[in-house]
């Protein structure tokens, strides 16, 4: 990767007000508003089939779009139970599979609750989980896509920075999904300044190298939280909740990172992906 790419998380409620219905022409759609990136999103399922996957896909390489896809929210990756493992192993298979003819090259997968385990051992879990994970995905020769571990937004979850940082350091064909939003909310409002990027920055180059940390997969949006973490996803006109956005593209362009942002602003995500790229390339020169 040679350039940072911003694009949304699904379609944005512009989308099918301008009068679309179908996601194979949200290529041309974000091209148009100079976006390069799109995230095709399975939180509820895979639903799609492989025709209208390959039109997406062949749409995405037309017009310069690079495609990720988000797994299934249900995977729990600290589960130790024999059946819920199993599952998990399935929903990823079926994303990976999917990705192949969207042409999607990384794959978001939430880590998971705690429940009534201890950290540890909800850790202990996620590691062996995602071993098991990685090597079905060898065995089934769908190594083409690119598993991300995303940070959440519940304090109660699995995937602060310093969780997901050790988890991608065991392997290095693992990538951190980093969400801003989330790590805001369950912080408390601590990635609300320039500092406060430095030091994740910091934290994920210190456990996972530079290269991987340079080329991240990232989420941003402006997050509502109380006590518990995450309560409810804005949009960029909420001047409340945060977090900035101008703070991170400083401070990662400011160490020459190209990551890939996604936007998961609920409605107008597409539109402030693009408020993001404009931010960030004035902050690179570009």
């Amino acid at each position: 990767m040679s350039e940072a790419r911003f694009g949304p998380a699904g379609n944005s409620e512009s989308f099918a007000a301008a009068g679309y219905k179908k996601s194979e022409d949200a290529p041309a759609w974000l091209a148009a508003m100079g976006l390069t990136a799109f995230e095709y999103q399975c939180g509820r399922g895979v639903r799609c089939g492989e025709d209208t996957a390959r039109r997406i896909g062949a749409a995405a390489a037309a017009h310069d779009i690079r495609m990720s896809i988000h797994a299934p929210y249900f995977i729990n990756l600290s589960s130790e139970e024999h059946e819920r493992m199993e599952k998990n192993i399935g929903y990823v298979l079926e994303t990976a599979q999917l990705a192949v003819p969207l042409g999607a090259t990384r794959m978001v997968v939430h880590c998971g609750g705690q429940g009534k385990l201890t950290r540890e051992r909800a850790m202990r879990n996620t590691h062996e989980n995602v071993k098991n994970i990685l090597r079905a995905l060898d065995e089934a020769h769908l190594i083409g896509c690119t598993v991300c571990l995303e940070t959440m937004g519940k304090k109660s979850v699995l995937g602060s920075a310093e969780e997901v940082c050790e988890l991608v350091a065991a392997d290095d064909r693992l990538l951190p999904c980093i969400d801003f939003g989330h790590l805001n909310c369950r912080t408390g409002g601590g990635m609300s300044t320039r500092e406060d990027a430095a030091r994740l920055f910091d934290l994920m180059e210190n456990t996972i190298g530079i290269a991987r940390t340079r080329e991240m997969h990232a989420h941003f949006s402006h997050i509502e939280y109380n006590d518990k973490g995450e309560v409810r996803h804005l949009t960029f006109a909420d001047t409340v909740y945060g977090p900035d956005f101008l703070p991170v593209a400083q401070e990662a362009a400011a160490r020459g990172y190209t990551p890939t942002f996604i936007c998961e602003s609920a409605g107008t995500q597409a539109e402030d992906a693009a408020a993001m790229m404009q931010i960030f390339q004035k902050e690179t020169g570009k």
